[in-house]
């Protein structure tokens, strides 16, 4: 929704929601991921991750924070801070020297 629309009311959009239908909406996703049409968009904690071949718990200890906070990178739930961003975009960018540096 563009910042010109106007916001739609609880009711409106109750109506919206009642004339979907979402069976037929899930069936039309699934035909175009088998013909290819979709895409698998990784955040920059999985690409990172991946570059490096660890797993998430070992990836997460290499960074010094929880599996969990890196799964919430990882599903874009939460941004890591500035100083893992840094380290991340090192990991993704060069990961033989984050491992070489952590001894893993």
């Amino acid at each position: 929704m563009s910042s010109k629309s106007k916001k739609l009311s609880a009711a409106e959009i109750e109506v919206l929601e009642a004339r979907r239908d979402i069976g037929a909406e899930i069936l039309q996703s699934l035909r175009d991921m088998k013909a290819g049409k979709g895409q698998v968009i990784a955040s920059p904690a999985v690409e990172a991750r991946r570059a490096t071949g660890l797993s998430q718990t070992q990836f997460a200890a290499l960074l010094g924070v929880s599996v969990r906070t890196l799964q919430g990178w990882e599903q874009g739930r939460k941004q890591p801070s500035g100083a893992a961003r840094v380290l991340l975009t090192l990991a993704r960018t060069n990961p033989r020297a984050v491992l070489a540096v952590s001894g893993a």
